[in-house]
């Protein structure tokens, strides 16, 4: 059975030079953009290769138009997954520095939204395979080049004007993955407009991790999901952070729990608020 929501360590271990596994690292720090490439060529896990978010997991953003990071052209997105050796029948790891990083569940949920199903998190990250002693390697590494074709769910994207539906009605919720004093309009030190999208309800992503930075049991996780969505379904249900990259945290966990996959505004906040007729509450 495919991996399709997280791998522990031991297990991806044991799968180090496995032709059929991928470990994909995307390590990236907002406003430090090529730090996450240095650190993969400093250290890495055996085999891995890098995909970088804002060049590879993210399209061009557009000024007053766009979120940060829009979701990449599908044909392009194709050709990266090629590039990085995902073939149909190929296992993935994504990986981060932990778990509680954000680039590696939007490389999940993009295999998910072309209908790639083996994709997996590795729960704690490199953190956690260093600290279990795990070998690693440095400089660059390539895959064998694959030949990836997605197939598209337009059912797990949501835009703007289905957002603003939704958030007005009694059988959908709107989960705002960004920390709570974000959500209130407080700290925001990235976007130009503080707040949160009106009738929103705060899930922020950290919560989904223990103390010990590997994700909460499916049972709490799906307890923490009840608790804020109510008794909207999955399909009724949209998550949206600051661009589309955090909320995929937020997907991940709830279909860890078991309840499938809500729809993600990949836009998200930062590009809500190009467009100054759309409504924004601060607060709880």
């Amino acid at each position: 059975m495919p991996y399709t929501t997280l791998v522990s360590v031991s297990d991806a271990a044991t799968h180090l030079g496995d032709p059929g596994w991928a470990f994909v690292d995307c390590r990236f720090v907002l406003g430090r953009p090529e730090h996450g490439r240095e650190a993969y060529l400093a250290r890495h896990i055996p085999g891995a290769v890098y995909a970088d978010l804002e060049r590879d997991l993210s399209g061009p953003a557009v000024a007053g138009r766009t979120g940060r990071h829009p979701l990449p052209d599908q044909a392009a997105l194709d050709a990266t997954f090629s590039r990085l050796g995902i073939g149909p029948e190929t296992q993935v790891v994504a990986y981060d520095e932990s778990t509680g990083a954000m680039a590696a569940a939007r490389l999940w949920w993009l295999l998910r939204w072309a209908s790639h199903d083996a994709v997996a998190v590795l729960d704690g990250g490199l953190s956690a395979w260093l600290a279990a002693g795990l070998p690693t390697a440095s400089g660059e590494e390539t895959r064998p080049l694959a030949l990836f074709k997605g197939r598209y769910r337009p059912e797990l994207v949501a835009g703007a004007s289905e957002v603003l539906a939704v958030a007005g009605r009694s059988d959908g919720v709107l989960l705002d993955a960004r920390t709570r004093d974000r959500f209130r309009g407080e700290n925001e030190t990235i976007d130009p407009v503080a707040g949160h999208i009106p009738g929103a309800v705060s899930m922020p992503y950290p919560d989904n991790l223990s103390p010990a930075g590997v994700f909460l049991s499916p049972e709490r996780l799906a307890q923490r999901f009840a608790d804020a969505a109510r008794t909207a379904p999955p399909e009724a249900t949209i998550v949206y952070c600051g661009s589309g990259v955090t909320a995929a945290h937020d997907v991940l966990a709830c279909a860890h729990a078991g309840l499938g996959m809500p729809k993600l505004y990949a836009g998200s906040w930062s590009e809500w608020i190009t467009d100054p007729s759309r409504p924004v509450a601060t607060g709880e």
